[in-house]
C-alpha cells in the first residue's frame, strides 16, 4: 500500500476511534439516565447537519457531520424557576427565562417524575459522571492492551554511547567533532566559551565519568547501588537518570551485564550544567555520567500499569493546566509565522495528521504502528475524562458540582430546621456556560488554524 493510502488510512482510523470514544462517552450518560427512568429523546454523535438518524422507541439515534463531540438530550435538565425568584425585568433575567423556557418546552405532561431535575441528587451525579468515566475505562483498556499485549517503545538501560568528555549545555564547542580537544572557560560568566590553553580558568573538558569507570557501549545496567532495574521497563531509564542527576560528586555502584557476565563498576557523577527541561532556557547543576540509552520495543508486566498510568495522568493534568499560558505562542504560530511549540497543545486535526504520518512510516513495524495508535486513542480518552470533569458549567463536571452543591444546601437547611430549597437552579449559570463555550470554540478554532498552517509533525 502506498504512503498516501496509508496516511489516509491512519487519519480515517483515528477519526473512527474518536467517534467511538465520543459515542461511548454519551452511552455512559444514556445508560444511566434510562436506568434511572429519565426520558432521553436524542442520542447524537457529532455536531452540525445530521448524516444519519433512526428513531427507536422514544429516542432518536444519529450521527452528525462534524466529529468533534456529541450529546444526549435528557428532558428537564433545567428546573422551573424558584418561587421566590425576583420578577424584576433585567436583560440577564430575560435571557435566563428564555433558556429555561426552551428547556421546559421538552417536558411533556406525561413525563411526571422522569425529568432530570426531579431525580435524587446522587442519580444526577452518576448520570453526568458516567460519560467521563467511560472515557477513563477506554483509556485504561487501551493502555493495558498497548503495554501488556502489543508492547510499547521504551528507553532501555542498555548503554548506547559513552562520550570521551563532558561538555556543559552552553558550551560553544558542543557541536564540533573535536570538542574534547578544544579548551573552554571552566567557570564564571564566560563558562563554556573557547579560550587559549594555559590561560587562567581555561582547560580541556574533563573526561566523562562513564569512560573513566570503564562503561562501554552495549553494557546493560541491571542494578544501581544494589537496587535491581528491569532493563526494558517503561521507567527504568528514568530511574537511572534520576539516580545520576541527584548524585553529583557521590559514587554510585552500577551493576552491568556485559556479554552475559555481571560486573560492578563504581561511577562518580560530576556536577554539570544542564537545561532544566527540554523546553526551558534556564540551566541547573546536576550529576552527569555521560551515557545515552538504546531504544527498544517491549511488553510490560501488568504490575507496571498503575505506575505508568499515574505518570500519564500527572503529565496530562500538567498539560491541561498549562494550556492558557501557551495560547500566545499558539496564536503566534497560527497567524504570525512563529515556530510551533512541539510540546504545546494540539487539536483533533493535528492528532489525526500525526496518526496518518505514523501509519505511513516505513521505519515502523505493524506492531509498533498499532501500539502508537492505541496509545494515541488512550491519551485522547484520558484528556476527555479529565477535561469533562472540570467543575465548570456546561461541562459534565459543572452538572456534578451543581448536584453536589444542591445536596450540601439541602443538608444545611435540614440542620437549621428550614425547608429543603429544592433543585439547584442551574439556569443561573447559563451566562457562565456561554462564556466557557465561547472560549472553547475560540481555542478550537485557533488549534484548527495552527494545525493546518503550521502543524506539528513527526519530522
Amino acid at each position: 500500500m502506498s504512503g498516501f493510502l496509508l496516511t489516509v488510512l491512519g487519519i480515517v482510523a483515528f477519526f473512527v476511534g474518536l467517534l467511538f470514544s465520543i459515542g461511548f462517552h454519551e452511552f455512559g450518560h444514556f445508560f444511566w439516565a434510562r436506568k434511572f427512568g429519565m426520558r432521553v429523546p436524542q442520542f447524537m454523535v457529532g455536531f452540525g447537519p445530521t448524516v444519519f438518524s433512526r428513531r427507536r422507541g422514544e429516542t432518536e439515534y444519529g450521527v452528525k457531520a462534524i466529529p468533534l463531540g456529541g450529546y444526549i438530550r435528557i428532558v428537564g435538565m433545567i428546573p422551573p424557576a424558584e418561587p421566590h425568584e425576583s420578577k424584576r425585568a433585567t436583560r440577564m433575567r430575560s435571557f435566563i427565562a428564555e433558556v429555561r423556557g426552551q428547556a421546559l418546552n421538552d417536558v411533556l405532561p406525561t413525563d411526571g417524575g422522569r425529568v432530570f431535575y426531579a431525580k435524587p441528587w446522587w442519580q444526577r451525579v452518576i448520570v453526568m459522571a458516567a460519560g467521563p468515566v467511560n472515557n477513563l475505562v477506554l483509556a485504561v483498556l487501551f493502555f493495558t492492551l498497548t503495554l501488556t499485549t502489543i508492547g510499547t517503545s521504551v528507553l532501555t538501560t542498555q548503554v548506547g554511547t559513552v562520550p570521551a568528555c563532558v561538555l556543559p549545555a552552553n558550551a560553544a564547542t558542543a557541536a564540533q567533532d573535536d570538542a574534547c580537544d578544544v579548551p573552554i572557560v571552566t567557570s564564571g560568566a564566560d563558562a563554556g566559551q573557547e579560550c587559549t590553553a594555559g590561560s587562567a580558568n581555561c582547560a580541556l573538558p574533563v573526561a566523562s565519568p562513564a569512560a573513566e569507570a570503564g562503561l562501554r557501549p552495549g553494557d546493560t545496567i541491571v542494578a544501581i547501588d544494589g537496587q535491581q532495574v528491569d532493563p526494558t521497563a517503561w521507567d527504568s531509564w528514568t530511574t537511572v537518570q534520576q539516580a545520576i542527576r541527584s548524585s553529583p560528586g557521590e559514587p554510585l555502584q552500577f551493576t552491568v551485564d556485559r556479554d552475559g557476565t555481571q560486573t560492578d563498576l563504581t561511577v562518580t557523577p560530576i556536577p554539570n550544567t544542564v537545561y532544566e527541561d527540554q523546553t526551558a532556557e534556564d540551566t541547573i547543576t546536576a550529576g552527569y555520567v555521560g551515557i545515552s540509552p538504546v531504544g527498544a520495543f517491549a511488553r510490560q508486566s501488568i504490575t507496571e500499569l498503575p505506575g505508568y498510568f499515574a505518570n500519564t495522568v500527572s503529565q496530562s493534568v500538567e498539560r491541561l493546566i498549562g494550556i492558557p499560558e501557551r495560547v500566545p505562542a499558539l496564536f503566534g504560530a497560527a497567524f504570525l509565522g512563529d515556530e510551533r511549540d512541539e510540546n504545546g497543545p494540539i487539536g483533533i486535526v493535528g492528532v489525526g495528521r500525526i496518526s496518518g504520518e505514523v501509519f505511513a512510516l516505513t521505519e515502523f513495524t505493524g506492531q509498533e504502528k498499532l501500539s502508537f495508535f492505541l496509545s494515541l486513542l488512550a491519551s485522547v480518552n484520558l484528556v476527555l475524562f479529565l477535561f469533562n470533569l472540570v467543575p465548570i458549567y456546561p461541562l459534565d463536571g459543572g452538572h456534578v458540582a451543581g448536584a453536589l452543591y444542591e445536596k450540601a444546601r439541602s443538608s444545611v437547611a435540614r440542620v437549621r430546621g428550614k425547608p429543603d430549597p429544592g433543585p439547584f437552579d442551574i439556569a443561573r449559570l447559563m451566562p457562565v456556560a456561554y462564556v466557557v463555550a465561547g472560549l472553547f470554540i475560540a481555542l478550537s478554532g485557533l488549534l484548527l488554524v495552527a494545525d493546518l498552517v503550521n502543524p506539528i509533525t513527526l519530522q
